[in-house]
Parts: C-alpha cells; structure tokens; sequence
C-alpha cells in the first residue's frame, strides 16, 4: 500500500521512540478527520427520512455504520505492519477509507485478510513482513509505540510482547476490553477457524477463552455479513458475566448480537427456586429429549369417526380419512402445526361432504320431479337471457356448488364457531407449563413415558415442588418446540436482537457459549435448537466444571449433541494469571483428577502469594483489613473475595462495596487482586478441588489468603 522506507528498531533511543511517536500521531490525527468526515456526512443522511423499503433499508446500514465508528474511538489505530516491499498498513479496530476514491485505505479493519499477519507472522515464518509495530493510544494521543523486528534479531514467543504485557500490567476497571490489538498466534487461529460446525476451544484459566470467543463474533459477522441478518446468540455462565463482557463487542462494531444465560433463553420463563444438585443432574441427562418426544406423541389424537354438525345436520367423516389426514398433519410437524394442518384438512373434507350430500339431495328431487324440471329446462333454454338479468347462476339455477360457492362455503367453515368447539374437543390446545409440571408431579406418567429412570429416581423428581427450577429451562423449552405455537408469534422490537430475544423459536446465525463445560445435555438441546447449523463455538476449560453432570471429558460433554462430528482446538499460554500463582495449581488439578497439565504462565508479578490464619470469630475484621491493603496496593484496579457458600452472607455484610462470590459465581470474572477466604471449606463443596482451581486463578496480580483457625 503506501510505501515507506522500513525504519531500524526503537530499543532505547527516545530520540528514535519519540520521532516515531510523532510519526504515528500524523496518522492517527489524519485517520481520525477522516473518520469525523464520513460521521458528520452519515448524520447528514440519516437526517432525510426513509421513502420505501429500500431507503429504509439503507438507513439501517448507515446507522450500524455510524455506530460502529463512534465506538472505534479507543483504539482507531493499534497497529502497523512493514512490509518486505516497503509498503505499510496500519491496522485498527474498523476500516478507514481515504479521501481519495483510488488511494489505499487509511486503516485496516483488524479482521480484514490482509490483516492476518500481524497475529501470526513470526521471525521464523515473516510472511513477507519485515517489522510490527504496536500503538498504545488513550483516546486521540499516541503515547508509545513497540517496534518488533521479524528478521530475528528480537525473537520471542509472544506477539508484541511489550505491548502484551502492558495491557495484562493494566488496571482491571470491572469490565472486560477488547484485545484486536494483543492477540496471539494461538488466539488468532480460533478467532479465524472455519465457521462450519461445532468448535471447542479447551483453554485454562487465563489464557483468553472469553476474549478469542467474542472477537470471533466480530470476526465471522465482518466476513460473513449474512449472519448479521440472523444474529449470533452468546450464552454466558451468570447475568454478572454477561455484564463484564458487554461492552466488547459493541466497541468492537458489532451490535448484532444477543446475550443470555440457560436460564434467561426463554422470553417469558425464568428460574423460581433452588434445587438439589441429585435433581439438576437426573433432569439434566439426554433421555428427556426422547422422554418428552414420546409424552407430546401421546397427546395426537387417535384415527376415529369425526362427527361435525353444520346448519343443524349432522355430517361424520369417517376413520380411514381421518388416518389419512392425521398422517399427513403429524409428518414433519409439531403438535400445534399438525393440529392447523388438521383442521385445515377437515374444513375441506366437511365442504366436500356437504357438497356430496347437496347433489344426492338433488338427485333425489330430479327422480321425482323429472317432468317439472323437463318443463323448467325447457323454460330456461328459451330464456338464456333471464339467468343473466335476475344475477343468478349455479345452484341459483340447477342446484350445483361451483368452485366459486365451494370456496364461500369452505370459508364460512373455517370461521364457524361450532366447527372450532368440535375440533377444540376432539384436538386441544396444550400449554407446555401445564404439560410438563403434570408429567414431572406424577410418578406414574414418568414411569409411562420416562423408564429409563430407576424408581428411586421417579420418586425424587416427582417430589420437587411444582415451582419451576434451573433444570426446567430446557426441559419447558424441548416440550414448547415439541408442541409448538398455538398461535402465531408477534416480532417485537424495531432492531433484530430485540426481535430475536422476544422469539423462542428464533434461528441464530451462530452461537458461542462460555463456560462451556457446564452444561447439562438437555440444555446443550437448547442450543442445537437455536442453530440447526451447528455453527457453534463453545468455549471452557474441562477441568473447572462444578456443574452437578457427571462428565470429565469434552467427549462426555457434548457428544450428546454434537456426536463425534466436531473440533477441538486448545489455548495452551495463560496470559492473565502470573507465574506465582499458577505454580499453586497443579497439585490442585492432581486433587480435581484431572489429566491435563495446567497452561503456561508467561509473566510474573513480582508478587508472592500469601497466606494468614485467622480465628474464626475476627475473619469478617480480617477479611475488611485485607481487602483495604489490597485496595491500596492495586489503586485504580479491582479486588474480589471468593469464599465457601455458607460464609457469603456474613462476608458480604462485612464486605458491602465489594464483589463477594462463591468460586462457581467467579467463573470468568478476573480482578487485580484477589482474596480467597477458606480454601478449605470450598474444598469441601460439591466438585471442591475444581472449584478451588478456579478461586484460585482470577487475579493478574496478587492472590491472598485467609485460613480460618
């Protein structure tokens, strides 16, 4: 693109740092008056109202244009590539085009091919690249740059590894930031994959699940515009998680997405109660799916003689038809789709038996009045004109139904009350709730339709209170599609992640779920329901599940849904959590059962990790003390305190402007500091040595510990 002559690197020549500081600020001042240009012509308009469908059309493309720009402020330009041939691209989180219509682009969206070798070149394979460089702005202030030459003179493993560990080295503010800027090679491979089929990425702790997930979304939507149209569906482990990554995405241009837990999937339906974990997992295993196949199955309606009443005379439609209507209704449909069908199918059959029996009856009338109607023929032969005067044809004349008065009559059936209370009766209406807290409150129905589960088991579900638990979600949602709308749904919302979130039986372009590993096979359903392409990215780390299913393996986690027919790829670097910490890990595992060697730390802190005992009657003091200490040490960050279930209420009343959690709550949360209070005690919770493995590895700088004597 624009060429320029390859400058030497920076090492520790302010002079050469601050000349190229300078340079890169003229390209950053130049990118953001063109950025500012193409806004205040986009607000120009945008201020003309749309004409048509068209024009409306084209304002919804403005409008996600403008948006997108405006939150490319942090970070308009992140990067550089030099280029062997001397050309230079700058990279940044959207694309700048230049004033010029046949000039190079100003900036390169960071998703964009051509952008590719700034994540993956390395000394060893340059990719025709002869230097990165890394751009540290704070909003429209260039305040360093990072030069790594990819001739090996500065061979390392890390991409950019100064301006990596800068950002890793930052404040956490409470919300996660985008990382276009620092990803790795290992990062940009998920972040790129094929869009074609299900992905699991296996990642421990630090090493960017959540980040390489999200940028993802904003990868396949630039390169896969269509998916926009449908939107992309992520699934978070708790509404806190969905709070600290909510700002990713938009920042990084994306808009077109919806964010939810399992139990916040369903518009309408939500959680009510705690259950026991011996409840979650029986409710949570696959033999529902079929469980509750064969439970909607019963409630179609057996092949009998329909009798229908139409203007006080009785009319039956016989067996062998109704087997054959019900045949062709059931194929392919759910419960209220087959039952429309149905009834469609009857309204036909009804007109036809009327209109038979309206000819018999005039066939009747003929063999006893041939010579009036002989007569009335004649009459009617020499007057062809009378029909056409008086308006009147068809049965007006001989008695027949035309295609015109078959359609009339048909109509009327359809709307007829009468005819709607019979099929009512013989097919009804069932509403899912009903359905399903019926069939889970007696035991003799699961005994029918579930015998896959012991007696035990029956008598245990059957028990629960009719209050709707986490475990319901999927079951309620299996049978809702299993029976379908009753009536049509409404699309309500004006942009498409509102109409997507207000439908249940909305078809996602692509789906991505964090914390992966916790869920149970029946919500994995839910999933598959929402992407029948199976263009999912599901990311976790097997080894910090604490959900209440039994799997220890990613095959045990998802081959219900996905069968053998998926892909595995694994982040192996842990880039967040420092090397003094991660050396506590790995008897941890060992304890959990795992298998798996704990990933790579690739920084330190400088900071030890600590421990203090403390009586039990002063650790709500001692826990307050800590959290001020650690306060001040990390000011302009954040600290977060992890303890056992049955210690949060007092903690938190100890604790009120602090994020107090139980290891399972922290899941994907990160702060600078972190104070674990009884490791012990959640040791002792169900999957304990997992849960620790997690409390553990949620801090960048500074892991405390209290023990309670």
């Amino acid at each position: 693109m624009h060429p320029h002559s390859v400058s030497t690197p920076l090492n520790e020549d302010s002079a050469a740092h601050a000349a190229a500081v300078a340079e890169e600020q003229r390209v950053l001042d130049e990118a953001f008056a063109r950025r500012d240009g193409i806004l205040r012509h986009l607000d120009a308009e945008l201020a003309v109202p749309a004409g048509d469908a068209t024009g409306h059309a084209r304002m919804c493309m403005m409008l996600n244009h403008r948006e997108e720009l405006r939150c490319a402020d942090r970070g308009l330009i992140f990067g550089r590539l030099d280029a062997l041939d001397q050309t230079v691209l700058h990279l940044g989180r959207v694309g700048i085009p230049s004033g010029e219509e046949d000039d190079d682009p100003l900036v390169i969206d960071w998703r964009a091919p051509a952008a590719r070798a700034f994540y993956t070149a390395t000394p060893v394979d340059p990719q025709g690249q002869a230097r990165r460089r890394h751009i540290r702005v704070d909003g429209r202030e260039v305040i360093s740059v990072d030069d790594e030459p990819l001739d090996g003179s500065g061979a390392s493993e890390l991409v950019g590894e100064g301006a990596l560990l800068a950002a890793l080295d930052e404040r956490r503010t409470g919300r996660m930031g985008t990382a276009a800027a620092t990803l790795q090679r290992e990062q940009d491979d998920v972040v790129r994959a094929d869009s074609r089929g299900p992905l699991v990425v296996q990642g421990g702790p630090g090493t960017g699940k959540t980040v390489v997930a999200l940028h993802r979304v904003a990868y396949l939507l630039f390169t896969y515009p269509q998916l926009a149209a449908q939107g992309v569906l992520v699934l978070g482990p708790s509404q806190r998680f969905l709070d600290y990554i909510t700002q990713v995405l938009p920042a990084l241009g994306e808009t077109a997405v919806v964010s939810a837990t399992c139990d916040t999937l369903v518009p309408g339906i939500g959680v009510e109660r705690a259950e026991p974990r011996d409840i979650a997992e029986i409710k949570g295993r696959a033999l529902w799916q079929q469980t509750l196949s064969r439970y909607a199955a019963s409630f179609v309606p057996r092949p009998a003689d329909l009798e229908l009443v139409w203007e006080g005379e009785r009319y039956t439609i016989g067996e062998q038809r109704i087997t054959r209507a019900l045949a062709s209704a059931t194929s392919g449909h759910s419960y209220h789709a087959a039952r429309t069908v149905f009834s469609e199918q009857i309204h036909h059959l009804l007109t036809d038996a009327i209109a038979e029996r309206n000819e018999e009856t005039l066939a009747r009338m003929e063999e006893g009045f041939e010579d009036i109607l002989g007569r009335l023929d004649a009459k009617l032969a020499n007057s062809d004109d009378r029909a056409e005067r008086d308006g009147r044809s068809g049965t007006d004349v001989d008695g027949e139904l035309t295609e015109d008065d078959l359609e009339r009559l048909h109509d009327r059936i359809a709307t007829d009350p009468g005819v709607a209370a019979t099929l009512h009766e013989w097919w009804p209406t069932r509403d899912p709730q009903e359905e399903l807290r019926r069939l889970l409150g007696d035991e003799a129905l699961l005994r029918r339709w579930a015998p896959e589960l012991t007696d035990t088991e029956r008598a245990m579900v059957a028990a629960e209170p009719r209050t709707r638990a986490s475990s319901d979600i999927p079951l309620f949602d299996a049978l809702a599609d299993l029976l379908g709308e009753a009536s049509p749904q409404g699309e309500q919302g004006e942009f498409l992640t509102d109409r997507a979130a207000s439908r249940r039986d909305w078809v996602y372009g692509h789906v991505v779920v964090d914390e992966a590993q916790e869920l149970s096979e029946m919500q994995w359903q839910m999933v598959m329901r929402r992407c029948p392409s199976r263009s999912i990215t599901a990311v976790g780390d097997i080894d910090q599940t604490e959900a209440p299913h039994r799997h220890t393996t990613w095959e045990g986690a998802v081959g219900a849904a996905f069968g053998d027919r998926w892909a595995e790829a694994r982040l192996t670097i842990c880039y967040r959590t420092p090397l003094e910490v991660m050396a506590l890990t790995g008897p941890v595992l060992r304890n959990a059962g795992s298998r798996n060697e704990p990933p790579r730390a690739v920084r330190a802190s400088g900071v030890q990790p600590w421990e203090r005992a403390v009586e039990e009657g002063d650790l709500e003091a001692e826990a307050a003390r800590a959290v001020e200490d650690l306060s001040q040490r990390w000011a302009g960050g954040t600290v977060g305190v992890i303890a056992p279930l049955e210690r949060l209420p007092a903690l938190r009343a100890a604790l009120p402007e602090v994020a107090v959690l139980s290891a399972t709550d922290a899941k994907g949360l990160e702060w600078d500091a972190t104070l674990l209070v009884d490791a012990p005690g959640i040791v002792t919770e169900p999957r304990g040595w997992n849960g620790l493995y997690v409390a553990l590895t949620r801090c960048t700088q500074e892991l405390g510990q209290l023990l309670v004597e």
